[in-house]
């Protein structure tokens, strides 16, 4: 591997270390009513996703409090002897895709067959830290 390459991964591997991923893959509930709940805490504070998915009344709820209760983990296992509560931990990204859909068919009027599709989603979290942004935006105040 050349230099440049070689430059290019360890600047990308860096940059990935700041960056928690988690993933839930083939949840049993329509992408629709997932992304409602995300959109709730795409870009809000950890601490504050955490309460809000904690008291809300949805069925995609728990499972999006396990979902960024383990991308919290993940980022504590990557930087570690780094408090939680100092790096500033945010909702980064929180999208969601739809995923396997079972078909099925329903009995209907006079010998015909409805169609039912029996929806699911994957759901991918990244959780980010304010550490990056802080050192840049001190490097760029002490450069001028």
């Amino acid at each position: 591997m050349g230099a440049r390459k070689r430059l290019a991964a360890e600047k990308r591997k860096e940059a990935m270390k700041s960056l928690a991923i988690a993933r839930l893959r083939n949840v049993p509930t329509s992408p629709r009513k997932m992304r409602l709940v995300a959109d709730l805490i795409r870009g809000q504070k950890v601490e504050k996703a955490l309460i809000t998915l904690k008291t809300l009344n949805k069925e995609a709820a728990p499972r999006l409090y396990t979902l960024l209760k383990s991308a919290i983990a993940n980022w504590q296992v990557k930087n570690e002897g780094v408090r939680m509560e100092d790096a500033g931990l945010f909702v980064k990204e929180i999208y969601v895709d739809g995923g396997r859909m079972l078909k099925r068919l329903r009995p209907a009027p006079q010998g015909r067959g409805y169609r039912i599709r029996k929806r699911s989603n994957h759901v991918t979290l990244i959780l980010g830290d304010n550490l990056g942004q802080v050192e840049t935006t001190e490097q760029k105040v002490d450069n001028q």
